[in-house]
């Protein structure tokens, strides 16, 4: 028997608090699924990410789920854009004026982007998209977008003129590094050496940059 949600139920079933419009109960149905979803892909991989699972835990039913991502592939590669999309928002609002006057505060969130929840999953649907025909090019698109995008957060953040000879080399050298850094923070707690680092990254970027 699926989950019941308020979209599923009937006119008589429903009370004057689930008044809520239509178009409202849809994006915050969706907005569920693909938290669920990547929560789902961080914790148990692509292997063991269904669209039932993700349903479950979303507390949808399968058809539903279904009417918003009509594939599994759809599913997932929309929940890491999503969340991508608001870990930029989030980026932004901590550094409204930009950050050159702390490139230190800067390098650290940016070294955040690659050490979460987000970082993990995305890494999942890589490994599955090298193995997978269907996925493989729906995830290299996606991974290049979000990499532009890392790419002009950073450059905004740090208040880098990418005119200069060899700035930009400098911020994607940033980008790769703290992709290493999430890598490396999979299976251990790697807090203590990433503050080191972060910290020689934003004096070598306070030289580089000016």
């Amino acid at each position: 028997m699926g989950v019941v949600t308020t979209d599923d139920r009937g006119p008589g079933d429903r009370t004057p608090g689930d008044r809520v419009p239509k178009q409202d109960r849809s994006r915050a149905t969706r907005q569920r699924l693909l938290a669920a979803a990547v929560a789902c892909l961080a914790e148990r991989g692509w292997a063991g990410s269904t669209v039932t699972v993700v349903a479950e835990r979303a507390g949808v039913s399968r058809g539903a789920a279904q009417h918003h991502f009509p594939t599994r592939e759809d599913l997932f590669t929309a929940a890491v854009e999503y969340v991508a999309e608001e870990r930029s928002d989030a980026l932004r609002a901590l550094f409204p004026q930009g950050a050159t006057g702390d490139r230190r505060a800067a390098v650290a969130a940016l070294v955040d982007l690659y050490t979460g929840p987000l970082f993990r999953a995305a890494l999942h649907l890589w490994v599955a998209a090298s193995n997978e025909e269907q996925l493989r090019p729906r995830v290299t698109e996606l991974e290049a977008r979000v990499g532009r995008e890392s790419h002009r957060i950073a450059v905004e953040l740090l208040g880098a003129d990418e005119s200069a000879p060899g700035v930009r080399e400098t911020v994607q050298g940033l980008l790769d590094m703290a992709r290493g850094l999430g890598l490396a923070n999979l299976l251990t707690d790697d807090g203590g050496r990433r503050e080191r680092v972060v910290a020689q990254w934003a004096g070598l970027l306070d030289d580089a940059l000016g």
